[in-house]
């Protein structure tokens, strides 16, 4: 993980809504006034003072409106917004502009449009239609860029600077020959020669051997797999080359303006996994992050998840919800509305998670483009809506829980070693089985944990364990020598670690680790496979504790004496061998899990987990499964968040404390009651 830049927040201006400069959280949305009259704008500042929004993000799509052609200006409307907008109290994380191309310069310049690994091209009529390592593309994007950051580097509406938007959503990998001579640069810097390449590749398989970086090209379409560590490189380039874009904007804006916090927009979610947002984090002076809730039986706990790795990539720090929805979106095969509550519960797990700015995608629903059905803070109905009245309900509860603005997440007891180069990795072709998701059984035990009422930190691989009594580390399958290392010096110092199948099993450059599995963790856990053994779609194997697995087993063997096996193979070709295991080294213990045991199955062995790492639940049995709790605390005070994970009532008064905001539960007869899919905040004394 790169080391982090020093925090830096919100330039909040004098007039900022609602208390000027005084702590606040941020609320508002992504504002696109080019895309409606001007009559609109003068309505859109009265709504937005109305709903207690304080910030927008402008400019984000801009790009052929302030530039209409090569040599051709128009900033006049953004000075006219700029100016109402700070006039009315609302503060601007202003873009760059950089996000889509305008149409003048890909028919200018087409070698600009991203190429497909089929060799196809990228054409323009969307978004994000630009090679990241494009020269041409970033002389214009950067020649945009100053051009904004000069003309507003003193207006007073300014907060921050948003870099580009969702960098990499649809380009991040590119195989063009921009792309293939970047990426011959890149690996003559991490490689130095060319032998020291093969050596790394394992090209003498296949009779893959260079002689010259010349020779070199991205994965493109080819007769077969790809050779794995050409792939698993290729995602470390496109990752860095996205990030050095990101830098080339950042250090032209700083330049311009030194004391304007720059960021841009992640997006820790769902099966976005193709940028290292661990090692992107120092590159921003503030994180920020989308999300959207996809539906299933986990989309809450998914949220939670998201805002929580969030949270800690951030380094604990308070980060910026740069966009999420008020409702449906329009991207889904079926896009569901949200139910009554779940904007309100949904916006605040990511406060609880350490969000100090909670906004939207978008302001005004489009009428017109892709997005048209995405829904927005004031959407085609008007503001005469439930969906506007529940925004302006949420801006006042907002409103009223500043007092908690600038406070950071407490560590929890438990964490979940999160790691982008092990996901990589192991999902790549040619595999025991192409059925595995890493993600998945990263928040499969999230879930578990959830229901169990205990709370967990998702962690990028490189945080200091020290501190956790329990640390899992799902699918750890790429694992460096000074990996192994750390993780047995966080076991002997008494830590407790819990890894599973198909961990342990390659390298830095997705090399086998020799020996058998799992690699240079079988001493550390006491065991050896010789063989995975992954099920077929319809396979289950049944575990003595009752359990059932899917997806893997392993042909295991035991191999120290001192392993405790916490639960067997009770079928098939496994019968009687050990499924999970356990054992104790120095002053803590490493555990095995052999199999995907999903997030109910897991409540077999977790307790036992848990109870040798001396972590208990923090919420009373009762609610447990049916509230999370997420904790942020200051000098002076814990704040506790209570979301119910249910659509019932429920009573959360033995969690005590003082209630921040008065809208989140009802208090009577000595009853705390949280509605349905509600959330509330409480105020407790540092324990």
């Amino acid at each position: 993980m790169a080391a982090a830049r020093p925090h830096r927040w919100l330039r909040w201006p004098k007039n900022a809504a609602p208390h000027g400069r005084a702590p606040r959280l941020a609320y508002g949305a992504d504002y696109n006034p080019e895309q409606w009259p001007r009559e609109v704008w003068d309505e859109d500042v009265r709504l937005m003072r109305e709903a207690g929004v304080n910030i927008v993000s402008l400019g984000v799509f801009s790009w052929a409106r302030i530039q209409p052609g090569e040599d051709e200006w128009d900033f006049a409307w953004l000075d006219e917004v700029m100016d109402l907008l700070h006039a009315n109290g609302v503060a601007v994380d202003l873009a760059t502009a950089t996000a889509s191309p305008p149409p003048w310069l890909t028919a200018l310049h087409p070698e600009i449009l991203p190429v497909t690994a089929t060799g196809e091209t990228v054409w323009p009529g969307a978004r994000q239609h630009w090679r990241p390592t494009s020269p041409v593309f970033r002389s214009y994007a950067l020649r945009l860029a100053e051009a904004i950051a000069r003309r507003y580097a003193d207006h007073p509406a300014l907060a921050a600077w948003h870099v580009s938007n969702e960098l990499g959503c649809h380009n991040v990998y590119d195989y063009s020959d921009d792309a293939a001579a970047a990426f011959r640069t890149w690996l003559r810097a991490r490689y130095g020669g060319i032998e020291e390449l093969n050596t790394a590749w394992g090209t003498a398989f296949w009779s893959q051997s260079y002689t010259g970086f010349d020779q070199v090209l991205p994965p493109r379409l080819a007769a077969s797999h790809p050779n794995p560590t050409q792939q698993l490189d290729f995602k470390r380039f496109s990752s860095d080359a996205l990030k050095e874009y990101l830098r080339a904007e950042r250090d032209l804006l700083q330049e311009v303006t030194p004391d304007v916090p720059i960021t841009t927009n992640f997006m820790v979610m769902g099966e976005s996994r193709g940028m290292n947002y661990a090692d992107w984090a120092g590159e921003v002076d503030f994180v920020s992050n989308d999300h959207y809730v996809r539906p299933g039986a986990q989309a809450l706990d998914e949220l939670s998840f998201s805002a929580n790795l969030t949270g800690n990539i951030a380094g604990g720090r308070p980060w910026f919800l740069m966009e999420h929805s008020t409702s449906a979106v329009n991207w889904q095969p079926v896009n569901r509305a949200k139910a009554p509550g779940e904007m309100a519960r949904d916006s605040l797990l990511h406060v609880a998670h350490g969000a100090d700015a909670v906004c939207f995608f978008q302001w005004r629903q489009s009428a017109a483009g892709a997005e048209k059905y995405h829904s927005a803070m004031v959407p085609h109905a008007g503001s005469d809506s439930a969906v506007f009245r529940s925004v302006a309900d949420l801006g006042a509860r907002l409103t009223r829980m500043a007092p908690l603005a600038g406070s950071r997440r407490k560590p929890a007891p438990v964490a979940i070693v999160f790691d982008w180069e092990s996901w990589w990795a192991c999902e790549q072709d040619s595999h025991p089985t192409s059925l595995l998701r890493y993600r998945q059984e990263a928040l499969d035990w999230y879930s578990a944990l959830l229901a169990r009422g205990v709370r967990a930190d998702v962690v990028p691989l490189g945080t200091p364990l020290d501190g956790y009594g329990m640390a899992v580390a799902p699918i750890l399958h790429l694992v460096r020598e000074e990996t192994a290392k750390e993780l047995v010096r966080y076991t002997e110092a008494g830590g407790h670690l819990v890894t599973t199948y198909f961990s342990g099993v390659v390298d830095e450059n997705d090399h086998a680790w020799l020996g058998g599995y799992p690699g240079p963790l079988r001493e550390l856990l006491g065991i050896r496979i010789e063989e995975f053994a992954p099920l077929l779609p319809d396979e289950r194997v049944r575990l003595d504790d009752g359990s059932v697995g899917t997806l893997w087993s392993d042909d295991l063997t035991v191999t120290d004496p001192q392993v405790e096996v916490l639960a067997s193979y009770a079928d098939g070709p496994r019968a009687g061998q050990a499924a999970i295991t356990r054992r104790a080294t120095g002053a803590g213990s490493a555990a095995y899990v052999s199999t995907r045991l999903g997030s109910q199955g897991l409540a077999g062995v977790l307790p036992r987990l848990l109870e040798r790492a001396g972590v208990s639940g923090e919420l009373p049995p009762q609610l447990r499964g049916r509230v999370e709790v997420a904790v942020r605390a200051d000098d002076g005070a814990e704040y506790w968040f209570a979301v119910n994970r249910t659509a019932e009532p429920v009573d959360i008064a033995d969690l005590g404390g003082e209630l921040l905001d008065p809208a989140g539960a009802a208090e009577q007869d000595g009853a705390r009651i949280l509605p349905p899919r509600g959330a509330a905040v409480l105020r407790r004394p540092i324990s």
